[in-house]
């Protein structure tokens, strides 16, 4: 069962779990589950995605109940009106914050301006040795999308040579092997925690928060991280 953090007669969100992809996609191959078929399963009627997230992805996840209501938040999103959270595990210590304004190229080949906004909230360093050093660096970050492209945030912080830790695409497979050896971790560290927004139809705000996942609480005690204020979720629900 999916877990479902918001649902009125217009809208549903859901906390989706590492590993399931929202929809059939060329990209990204197939697969026994997607979100869409899983969710009006257990509802029983349609949804429509308002957007979407990489398959290790996990987080908020929000859909429509109805064509009319996908159009008015579809137009949310492009105006950039959604504020969306997500917490990394990143390799090293990254600057206190930064906004990286670099550009990416789509799967069709095309440069699209994308801009990612983070803060770093908490450090560590550990007994690992790797490359040399008998330890190894890690940092918690919280990221704030200004765009939405494919892929952005695990490119931006592979260019910042900071990559988020479980990227196999974009990130360091050396540490990846590391901690896969060393605790059995193989999901990647990136979770959509927050999406705020105007309800399309009331105008209410509304602020949803999904919890984070276990295998990402047992890489934050491993790194000795308070992770306490983002195991609860949405309010009222």
């Amino acid at each position: 069962m999916l877990e479902i953090l918001y649902r009125d007669e217009h809208l549903i969100a859901i906390n989706k779990p590492n590993g399931l992809l929202v929809h059939k996609s060329f990209y990204s191959g197939e697969a026994d589950a997607y979100a869409i078929r899983e969710l009006k399963n257990q509802i029983g009627q349609a949804v429509f995605p308002v957007h979407r997230l990489d398959r290790k992805t996990s987080g908020i996840l929000l859909f429509t109940l109805d064509k009319d209501t996908l159009r008015m938040m579809s137009d949310q999103f492009a105006a950039r009106a959604v504020e969306k959270k997500y917490l990394a595990i990143l390799r090293g210590w990254t600057k206190e914050e930064e906004t990286i304004d670099y550009d990416l190229t789509n799967e069709d080949g095309t440069r699209q301006n994308a801009i990612t906004h983070y803060q770093r909230l908490q450090t560590s360093e550990i007994g690992l040795a790797f490359g040399g050093h008998q330890t190894s660096r890690y940092c918690l970050v919280e990221a704030t999308l200004e765009t939405g492209r494919m892929h952005q945030l695990r490119k931006h912080f592979k260019h910042i040579l900071h990559p988020i830790l479980g990227c196999r695409r974009y990130g360091c497979n050396k540490q990846n092997k590391l901690w896969l050896e060393n605790f059995g971790m193989t999901k990647m560290m990136l979770h959509a925690h927050r999406l705020a927004f105007s309800h399309p139809i009331t105008n209410e705000p509304i602020t949803l928060n999904a919890v984070i996942s276990d295998e990402f609480k047992r890489a934050g005690e491993i790194l000795s991280f308070d992770l306490s204020q983002y195991s609860r979720s949405s309010e009222g629900y």
